[in-house]
This record gives C-alpha cells, structure tokens and sequence, in this order.
C-alpha cells in the first residue's frame, strides 16, 4: 500500500512540476493577463480536468510559477553564501558588491531562457491573491533579507553609494529580473546574450556616465 501511495505521489509531483513549468514559460511570454488555462493544460500536455485536480485557479497557478521561481533565487543565493565561505576560509574573500552582481545576472540570464515570470501588476488580481499566499511571501522575505545583508555590507564597505535607500537598491535589483530592455535587445537579434547582460549589468551598477563625469 505504501509503495502505491509513494508512486501515485510520485506521479503527482511530476504533473505538478510540468504544469508549473508550462505557467512559467507562459508567464514569461505572454504575461498573467493572456494566459489561460486552456493554454497552460496544452503546454502542459494534459486535460484541463486534470490539471484542475491540483490547482484550482488561474490565481493559484501563477503563484506556484511565483513560489518555483523565488526557490530558485534562494538556491542560488544559498550556493553563493556558502562559496563565499570557503573563499573566505582559503583567505580569498568575495565581496558583497560581486555578490550582488551574481544574483542579478542570474535573473538576467534566467529571463533570456524564458523562464522568468513576469512581476505581477501592482493593482492586478495576481497581485492580491499573492498577499494572501503565504509560501510567496515567506519566501519573497527571505530573499530580501539575504540581499539586503549583502547591501548593507556593500555600502558600509565603501563599495556602493551609502547615501542610496537599501530598499532602493533592493528593487532595483528585483527589477532587473523583469527588465523590458532584456527582452527588447533579445528580440531585436542584434545581440548576444552575454552582451545583454554585461551591458545591462554595467548600467544598472555603474550607470551611464563616463567615469569622472
């Protein structure tokens, strides 16, 4: 009885993380307004019954792609902290800045495979329902807290302006994962992808001025 159970939750998860995937590549194309269900069963491979079975709602769905995304962030960020550690150990310590340098070309990168959900709209449906999703918060303030550490040691270090709001920075940072020039200078097919993203990282850290200007 309990290897049936095992497989059929086994089953489950593997449905669950292949309609989370399908919202996560429609929400990164076409954005939570033109989505539909009908359209994430399709890409899901799956009847719309089904997939009904295990999320209830449109709302539910994309804050699953929502949660998926924000455990993906804390993973990387978990992996930087603890290289940091043994950098530190071996006497090479990693500088907070370059920390944060990491984590925003990762959601730059993750955004130009077509995996990053765009951020809800601050007055939409999805929005609100989020403010009640207790796994989306949970993990949107861990994140926070662990790249506001790294803020605060950037500017107390001397290594980013001190006089700049941490929580300006932070949203700053939060911005770039659904930054609409990522996406314009992809779909323009003048550029690479690491040119994008070393071009739209200098800006985002250096600005735009020549240096001394």
């Amino acid at each position: 009885m309990k290897t049936r159970s095992s497989i059929k939750e086994q089953i489950q998860r593997v449905r669950e993380q292949a309609i989370v995937a399908a919202v996560n590549r429609l929400l990164a194309t076409k954005g939570y307004d033109a989505m539909t269900v009908d359209e994430v069963a399709a890409e899901a491979g799956m009847a719309k019954a089904s997939l009904y079975k295990l999320f209830t709602s449109k709302e539910e769905l994309a804050g699953a792609a929502m949660v998926g995304v924000l455990d993906r962030a804390l993973a990387f960020v978990d992996r930087l902290r603890e290289n940091a550690v043994q950098a530190a150990e071996a006497g090479a310590p990693t500088r907070p800045l370059d920390q944060l340098k990491a984590v925003t070309r990762w959601a730059m990168q993750t955004q130009l495979e077509g995996e990053m959900p765009s951020l809800p709209a601050q007055n939409s449906n999805l929005s609100t329902s989020l403010q009640s999703n207790d796994a989306y918060i949970d993990r949107l303030i861990a994140l926070s807290n662990r790249l506001s550490i790294w803020i605060t040691e950037a500017q107390t270090s001397g290594q980013m302006q001190a006089n700049l709001p941490s929580d300006l920075v932070l949203y700053t940072l939060f911005a770039r994962a659904c930054d609409p020039v990522v996406a314009l200078l992809k779909d323009s097919g003048q550029y690479t992808n690491p040119q994008i993203i070393d071009w739209v990282l200098s800006t985002t850290f250096d600005g735009l001025a020549l240096p001394g200007r």
